[in-house]
């Protein structure tokens, strides 16, 4: 996509290939760099031996950059590859460049990092494509769960990073995980639960117990009480038994899968959709 409207792509959304001036060629634009350094070599050379680099040098740079522009290096296309949740104009005012701009002025390395520090973007690069075209492809972060902490919510990736903390409804299906170490956690426990894919639908939330281990709160309000070594092997027991004895239909309040060899139930207590108290 183009940052810029109102120019032209194909079906498939690359850019339309440009026929080129003879002057723009890349043999005749190399030329016509040489010429101007050579023009401003000299001054360049006397400014470097004599010592005096300040103002002068910083003017026959500019001069010469002001030239380039005269040349045809401007820039006159925005590209960007790899956008979708990033704004447009934020990335915009990232990058930093208005139409007509002189183009070797522009500092991509720079760009690049103001573009890494958008919330939504986890890495980015930045080239220049001479005469006139910034090139620009962003890699997004991917949305994992929403994160709950002292009664704040917010958006985070497949690494525990945070993305955004408002505006979260678009992102309610998301699983809702609980706890001070829960984003670190949070793609193995996601891994795990989609090894048993006729649970995941049924799954409201995850709450990180201890640091340790993991309580798995379903829909229906029964808590699962996952142990700290082996976890999949216990999903996996669940899985067993939701299939075979029906267990998350029945009246119960909390199903602890904590010891290997044995399942304890606890009933719901009446007026309580879910096990409470403090868990160990």
């Amino acid at each position: 996509m183009k940052l810029w409207k109102g120019s032209s792509e194909s079906k498939r959304g690359q850019p339309r290939p440009r026929v080129k001036p003879l002057w723009k060629s890349g043999r005749v634009m190399a030329a016509a760099l040489l010429l101007a350094v050579a023009a401003t070599g000299s001054g360049g050379w006397w400014l470097w031996t004599s010592g005096r680099l300040g103002e002068s040098y910083q003017q026959a740079r500019w001069s010469f950059i002001a030239a380039t522009v005269k040349m045809g290096f401007k820039v006159e296309n925005v590209l960007v590859l790899g956008r979708r949740e990033t704004p447009r104009d934020d990335l915009l005012k990232a990058v930093r460049l208005a139409r007509g701009a002189p183009i070797l002025a522009f500092d991509p390395e720079a760009a690049k990092r103001r573009i890494e520090a958008l919330p939504w973007v986890r890495s980015a690069s930045v080239q220049r494509r001479l005469p006139d075209t910034v090139y620009v492809r962003v890699v997004e972060r991917r949305p994992l769960a929403i994160w709950q902490n002292g009664g704040r919510f917010a958006l985070i990736d497949y690494d525990g990073a945070v993305i955004v903390d408002k505006e979260l409804e678009r992102f309610a299906n998301l699983l809702l995980v609980v706890g001070d170490d829960a984003p670190k956690h949070a793609a193995s426990l996601l891994e795990m639960l989609w090894n048993q894919p006729d649970l995941v639908p049924r799954v409201k939330a995850a709450m990180r117990v201890g640091g340790r281990r993991w309580d798995v709160r379903f829909t229906n309000g029964v808590d699962v009480r996952l142990p700290e070594e082996n976890p999949a092997a216990a999903w996996g027991r669940l899985a067993e038994y939701e299939r075979t004895h029906h267990v998350l239909d029945k009246d119960i309040g909390v199903l602890d899968l904590r010891l290997p060899d044995r399942l304890i139930v606890q009933k719901a207590k009446p007026g309580e959709t879910a096990a409470s108290g403090t868990e160990t």
